[in-house]
């Protein structure tokens, strides 16, 4: 694939940024893409390594040395079909991806990675602009009705292949736009809106029905999730209308830390916050928007939520932004003869931490302090690994000062009442019991009630809720049809 010596003649190619003092300044991204004859000599590094460790490195399982191929020959328009083939939106994820497929790539055992995710966003980007993503839509409809729960990525992909293959299909979604996460917890300047947008009207092209500000079952009294329905239908009447039902909520309870002082006001799950900075950027009123200008912001949690604080919070302009992790800081270059072809452990920098921020290892918060009610500062103390349990380090108490505390610690499971509401069995972690055997996969033990993406298999990456929802919609479309032609 790509050029036979081409690993040994080119370098691998950056996608660049803009400034910084240019990008704080909006929400817009800020990431320049390959340009094509970039993009060739990208592909051109694709070894034809014989086994392709990148493909199976993909949850989708993306035919990357094809693509790589048609690329460097400058084949776009096929280049686009073959990576349609296993993604329903390479926009998505060659946008968000951490790309564990380029730490899979043979070429990155002991030089650089291809860089795969880059040519993937280069491919998709000309396609839209070229006018080659059309609606698909099913030239016989099957006359079965299915309701798809969540408008995440699994959601949107299950949707889609649900459509393709005939069935009238109503994605149901509890906020005022579809995206899910990647709506409202994904920042503009990763991630412009648009790109949902326009996917949107291609699934309504193809004859999904999308129904927005709908709840589906209730959320407990008091609950942080972000919630802007007007609407709701009960779990009941849902499976009275449909012929099939598939859940593909996110994993949406945020990890709290009960420690004392957590009622203080001026601390906040990063789901309250980025949200609301979303929603203002689509043009939206909101009052009381949490902000972070003038502010000493601690983000609590060294995850990509928690950068996402980061980067919001220095475009709010905060006095000052610090970032905690709980484990200690991992390796600048891992020990690929150890690791590879599996996903590292190394330290990340983000394109946000990079605009301004100080991060702190192996730390632990210990209680929030405050005056009148309001958060002013947090206690803390430095941590190590004894007999595999974090403990204490005696003598590395320290205080830090805080107008704004964001809690960004990941995601426990999805919203029990709504599986509940189902009478959807839970596994250990609380996530929706349902195995992924070719044979009834992603069937629940609800009869006709299937579920997907991270509300199945807990908080994870687009890529595999992208994957979920197509492997779910093969299964529904099967249970339906006793046979199906979506691929898996």
């Amino acid at each position: 694939m790509g050029k036979v010596t081409g690993f040994m003649e080119f370098e691998r190619i950056e996608e660049g940024y803009k400034p910084v003092s240019e990008r704080l300044k909006h929400y817009k991204e800020f990431v320049v893409g390959l340009d094509p004859s970039q993009a060739k000599v990208q592909g051109a590094r694709c070894m034809d390594c014989g086994t392709p460790f990148c493909n199976n490195g993909c949850p989708v399982n993306n035919i990357i040395p094809d693509f790589n191929d048609l690329v460097y020959k400058g084949d776009w328009q096929n280049a686009i079909e073959v990576l349609h083939s296993t993604n329903n939106f390479p926009e998505f994820t060659g946008r968000i991806c951490p790309a564990p497929c380029e730490a899979a790539c043979t070429l990155n055992v002991n030089d650089d990675a291809v860089g795969i995710k880059s040519i993937e966003h280069a491919i998709i980007d000309r396609a839209w602009a070229e006018g080659w993503v059309q609606p698909r839509p099913a030239k016989h409809k099957t006359g079965k009705k299915v309701a798809v729960v969540g408008s995440g990525p699994a959601g949107m992909a299950a949707a889609q292949q649900l459509a393709r293959a005939g069935h009238d299909v109503t994605l149901f979604e509890k906020n005022d736009r579809i995206g899910g996460l990647l709506r409202y917890g994904i920042p503009d300047f990763k991630m412009e809106k648009s790109h949902i947008d326009r996917r949107a009207k291609q699934l309504e092209a193809e004859g999904v029905t999308i129904r927005t500000s709908v709840m589906v079952g209730k959320l407990p009294e008091g609950s942080k999730v972000t919630n802007w329905a007007k609407e709701t239908i009960s779990p009941e009447q849902l499976k009275k209308d449909f012929d099939a039902v598939l859940l593909t909520g996110g994993s949406e309870q945020s990890r709290d830390l009960p420690v004392p002082g957590r009622d203080l006001d001026g601390i906040h799950f990063a789901m309250e916050f980025l949200p609301q900075q979303n929603k203002v950027n689509a043009g939206d009123k909101l009052k009381g928007q949490l902000r972070a200008d003038g502010k000493h912001v601690i983000v609590i949690g060294g995850g990509d939520t928690g950068s996402d604080c980061v980067g919001t919070s220095n475009r709010h302009g905060a006095v000052s932004v610090t970032q905690f992790e709980v484990m200690p800081q991992p390796p600048e270059q891992e020990n690929k003869p150890l690791v590879w072809p599996y996903w590292p452990l190394k330290l990340r920098t983000s394109s946000s931490h990079e605009e301004g921020c100080t991060r702190e290892f192996a730390i632990s918060t210990k209680e929030f302090i405050g005056e009148k009610g309001k958060v002013t500062g947090l206690k803390t103390v430095h941590v190590e690994f004894k007999d595999g349990k974090l403990v204490e380090i005696p003598g590395t108490e320290k205080e830090y000062k805080a107008d704004l505390v964001l809690l960004a610690m990941g995601f426990v499971n999805p919203v029990a009442t709504v599986l509940d509401g189902f009478g959807v069995d839970k596994d250990a972690r609380g996530n929706a019991k349902a195995s992924t055997e070719f044979t009834g996969g992603y069937a629940t033990n609800v009869p006709k009630v299937f579920a997907a993406g991270d509300i199945r298999r807990g908080q994870s990456l687009v890529v595999w809720a992208i994957r979920e929802g197509r492997q779910a919609a093969r299964a529904v479309d099967e249970f339906l049809m006793g046979f199906s032609d979506l691929p898996r």
